[in-house]
């Protein structure tokens, strides 16, 4: 069972930003969801604060906009991890449909060995260890 590491989410979550915009390579899926997690709740706290005062709500939009470059980078990184091409983020667009494909591309475990993406990142040193309990 996974526990909620705010660590981890932190050290992802960087790491992702760290990439910007790199295209190459694989993400796994803890630094995919991990990201996808603190832009969740991110995204919460600045529309929550756009009710208080509409400068939250400028915020959330330029916040959006910022994340939208590294959110695609992760997630065609991802896609990569799963031995898919990037541009099945497309996939997508179709609705219902092209979203539960999306869904369970973005789900399924890593590749376990090296494929034309590159090597395996679990192989790696994780940036953000998760501690047992």
């Amino acid at each position: 069972m996974i526990k909620f590491n705010p660590k981890s989410m932190i050290n992802y979550y960087k790491q992702v930003l760290s990439k910007y915009a790199v295209f190459s390579g694989r993400a796994t899926r803890a630094e995919y969801w991990w990201f996808y997690l603190a832009n969740i709740i991110i995204y919460a706290v600045l529309y929550a604060l756009g009710y208080v005062a509409d400068a939250f709500l400028i915020i959330y939009y330029i916040y959006a906009l910022a994340v939208f470059v590294p959110g695609l980078a992760v997630t065609w990184r991802r896609l990569h991890d799963t031995n898919h091409s990037g541009w099945w983020v497309l996939i997508s667009l179709i609705p219902l449909i092209g979203t539960i494909i999306s869904l369970v591309f973005l789900v399924t475990d890593s590749q376990p060995s090296d494929n034309k993406y590159g090597p395996n990142p679990k192989n790696t040193a994780s940036p953000a260890p998760v501690q047992n309990a």
